[in-house]
């Protein structure tokens, strides 16, 4: 696994952020949580991905939890949700695009961890993929709604690319901070495609496809 750079510190402190952000905006906007519960389930939301990651290749304690930087940076977002709470609605495209960055560093960081541990590419994709939308899923279902991951948007689909494209090139022996921003920008781009053309994943014939 590549070593993870300043940069690459800073967009998964970011895509951290992002997420606990969204995740405690959901509770703002769908349930009548007080600041306990807002911030924890943007806690949930922002580490847990990683955290189901590292459960499942056993690597404990999970990693989200032996840098604070990451417990802060949960926290903090989801306590800007708690006090700005729908004032932040003008700002939903800014935060989709940190959402995407997020989602694209953790596809292609998770897709590193599971290849350090000797995993194939198939295995190592599935890993980088339950990592970026681990804690969103986690979210839906402590609000007691379909996981938005297995109903709408595209947005399982852009972090099983990119993480398949960051276990591809490392594969052929490059792992470097040029690949790892490579593999994460296609995540991000495709992500933003189904996003700004409101794409979606295809749906059984016959139903209807209502988001």
């Amino acid at each position: 696994m590549p070593t993870q750079t300043p940069l690459l510190l800073v967009l998964d402190l970011a895509g951290t952020f992002a997420f606990a952000l969204n995740g405690a905006l959901t509770a703002v906007r769908a349930t009548r949580l007080d600041i306990v519960g807002v911030v924890t389930l943007g806690m949930f939301t922002g580490l847990g991905g990683g955290t189901i990651r590292d459960v499942l290749l056993d690597a404990l304690p999970p990693a989200t939890f032996l840098d604070w930087r990451y417990l802060g940076a949960a926290a903090a977002g989801g306590l800007v949700a708690f006090v700005l709470g729908r004032r932040l609605d003008r700002l939903s495209t800014t935060i989709t695009v940190f959402d995407a960055i997020g989602l694209s560093v953790f596809a292609v960081l998770g897709a590193y961890k599971g290849l350090g541990l000797g995993f194939g590419v198939v295995q190592a994709m599935i890993v980088g993929t339950i990592t970026a939308v681990g804690g969103g899923t986690i979210r839906d279902v402590l609000i007691g709604r379909i996981p938005t991951v297995l109903r709408s948007e595209l947005y399982a689909i852009p972090a099983l690319i990119g993480a398949g494209c960051a276990a591809a090139v490392y594969s052929l022996g490059y792992h470097g901070t040029l690949a790892t921003l490579g593999a994460a920008a296609v995540c991000f781009v495709i992500r933003m495609i189904g996003v700004r053309f409101d794409l979606h994943a295809p749906h059984p014939p016959g139903q209807r496809d209502d988001g």
